[in-house]
């Protein structure tokens, strides 16, 4: 595959039309609104087919802090709040057991996109190696469990309960937390770490329940009926025809092995991803430097570095992601930025071309048919959609039992019949029919409907997606929802790598709830310092509107709706974040807090 030649105006200028019209081909009128939950008649796809729930009493005690979330959030939350000494710690998990996204994606070839040596939190403290660059699902699930069990989480965890409502109790000074459970138990701090990908999404296509054959969500992969196991062997499809709908990270992955094993696949592909290099291999604690004091701490440290902007002197994690860094300026909004944005821009586009134009050679050197590898190209900017590697996904495509069906022309698939997909008048027969979507992504639970959160006076928390009303400190604490700290992307910074934004924010909840016992206090900011940190995310929030309306639907641009500029993350670097609220709880955390007991001012 030769080197792509740097574009000229002209060229640049004919990727631009190019990219229009393959955005305009996708575009839907009714947007975010073309996919559903899975509540109510679509509950099945997001039933747990990994654990049996336990009979158990109801809960009715105290605990000092309870966590919503047992990812890796909340096991990190957990994990720092034991060893600044609280004892009663209680995280409330939907899933079976530990892991959040890792417990419900077990599919086909599941890995990690983030090499596991940054990604996995915690090396340092558990004394972990991992054993892979980029580790299967498993490996990162038995990580969880291990930084849970090193720290006692099981004790006073709640599996198989999902909280269904967070109330503030004026008297108590705490949280009542009430689940579907039957639990209404007492806690005097609530993290909210519940995360973003465990709730699974469908199309919102004419006729899903009417399908006859088998179906489910790849977030709840159904092993009973394919047989096998992640790393392959679905002994039970070799007669089937399988059908997948989505092209997305969690594809990217599937579909070589459900290649492999299925008697014939069809890929139902609105828009191709970007599908880079990933040379994944086994690694050694030599390789990465493990024998070395804080080895995983620098190693992520470096990699945070490089993918927010930043110069360093080395490179230690070296891949796709690190060498695609400056591409990432426009991915989100947590990025270190030059004063001459002019020039920035100018040669941004060209390094966008240049990569395009090197990804969209690989399908051309990976795929024989060239009507086929046509369809595989993705014609939008780089940072349009979240980028995908695997050096699996396109050899597939090769392989005679295996036809993508391109959706783009019809905007998506049509129908789903008794037996079958339609696409373009054509019915495909299946006998199973698996939904690669996603999830219902940026917010937490909080945020979305389902959880109620009432804080003083019966204030009910705002919901929503959008960061554009939202009013935090730091992202992590709100007025008038005293002693709740609320984990995630929303004001706070974010990272490719976000495991290691949730540990920085781990500790700043574990240090924020410590101070607040010492001092016998409340933890709630003032109005004052609410606004200036709303100021702070306005006044220097990037200009990246104009980018997003132009990019291909997703769900970063709202399904072509676009994304609006607004105070919605920290917009000078994910390191510079971490480096402020390590200032901040050194120098101003009694900003944050008030005397247990006092009443609270200006709250309107």
């Amino acid at each position: 595959m030769t080197t792509p030649q740097t574009p000229t105006s002209y060229e640049l200028a004919a990727l631009r039309q190019r990219y229009r019209l393959e955005r305009d081909r996708r575009v839907r009128p009714d947007g975010a609104r073309q996919y559903v939950g899975t509540d109510a008649e679509f509950s099945l796809y997001a039933d747990d087919p990994y654990t049996e729930p336990i009979d158990r009493d109801p809960l009715h005690d105290t605990v000092d802090v309870a966590v919503v979330g047992g990812g890796f959030g909340g096991i990190l939350a957990g994990a720092r709040l034991r060893q600044q000494g609280l004892e009663r710690v209680r995280i409330v998990e939907k899933g079976g057991d530990f892991g959040g996204t890792w417990y419900w994606n077990r599919y086909p070839g599941v890995h990690c996109d983030i090499e596991s040596h940054v990604y996995l939190p915690m090396l340092d403290e558990t004394g972990y190696v991992p054993q892979w660059k980029y580790a299967p699902g498993d490996e990162i699930r038995r990580h969880a469990v291990r930084i849970a069990s090193k720290f006692a989480l099981y004790r006073d965890a709640l599996f198989s309960t999902a909280v269904t409502t967070l109330e503030w109790d004026e008297g108590a000074e705490s949280w009542i937390v009430v689940t579907d459970r039957g639990d209404a138990f007492h806690a005097r701090y609530v993290v909210e770490a519940s995360g973003t990908l465990t709730d699974p999404k469908l199309p919102k296509i004419p006729g899903i329940e009417d399908f006859t054959g088998h179906t489910f969500h790849t977030s709840r992969w159904d092993y009973t009926y394919t047989g096998g196991t992640p790393e392959g062997g679905m002994t039970g499809l070799a007669d089937k025809r399988v059908g997948v709908i989505g092209t997305g990270a969690t594809a990217i992955q599937a579909i070589p092995l459900l290649a492999e094993d299925a008697g014939h696949l069809y890929v139902f592909q609105r828009t191709p991803s970007t599908v880079d290099v990933r040379g994944n291999r086994r690694t050694t604690a030599e390789d990465v430097g493990a024998d070395g004091k804080d080895w995983a701490r620098k190693r992520r440290e470096n990699f945070l570095r490089i993918v927010s902007g930043e110069d360093v002197e080395q490179d230690l994690v070296a891949d796709r992601w690190t060498a695609s860094a400056t591409l990432l300026e426009k991915l989100h909004s947590s990025f270190e930025r030059p004063d001459d944005r002019s020039a920035f821009e100018s040669a941004y586009e060209v390094a966008d071309a240049m990569k395009m134009n090197e990804l969209r050679a690989r399908v051309e050197a990976s795929v024989t048919d060239p009507d086929t590898a046509e369809k595989l190209k993705p014609w939008y900017r780089y940072a349009c959609k979240r980028p995908t590697f695997s050096d699996l996904y396109y050899p597939a495509f090769n392989r005679e039992n295996v036809t993508l069906v391109d959706t783009a022309g019809t905007r998506g698939v049509e129908r789903v019949t008794e037996n079958g997909v339609t696409v373009g008048g054509i019915n495909y027969e299946l006998d199973c029919l698996i939904f690669a979507t996603g999830f219902n992504t940026g917010a937490s639970s909080i945020g979305l409907a389902g959880l109620p959160v009432l804080g003083r006076g019966g204030v009910q928390l705002p919901r929503g997606r959008s960061g554009e009303h939202a009013r935090t400190l730091h992202g992590l604490t709100s007025r008038g929802f005293p002693n709740l700290i609320q984990m995630g992307p929303l004001q706070s910074a974010i990272s490719v790598n976000f495991t290691h934004v949730l540990d920085e924010q781990a500790k700043h909840a574990a240090a924020l709830i410590a101070a607040a016992e010492a001092k016998t206090a409340v933890i709630e900011p003032s109005r004052e310092s609410e606004d200036a940190w709303v100021a702070v995310l306005t006044e220097d929030a990037p200009d990246h509107e104009w980018f997003h309306a132009e990019c291909t639907p997703g769900y970063y641009n709202g399904e072509g709706r676009g994304r609006p500029n607004g105070p919605t993350a920290y917009p000078h670097g994910a390191v510079a974040f971490h480096e402020l609220l390590q200032r901040w709880r050194d120098e101003s955390v009694g900003e944050a807090l008030r005397a247990r007991n006092s009443p609270s001012t200006d709250m309107t």
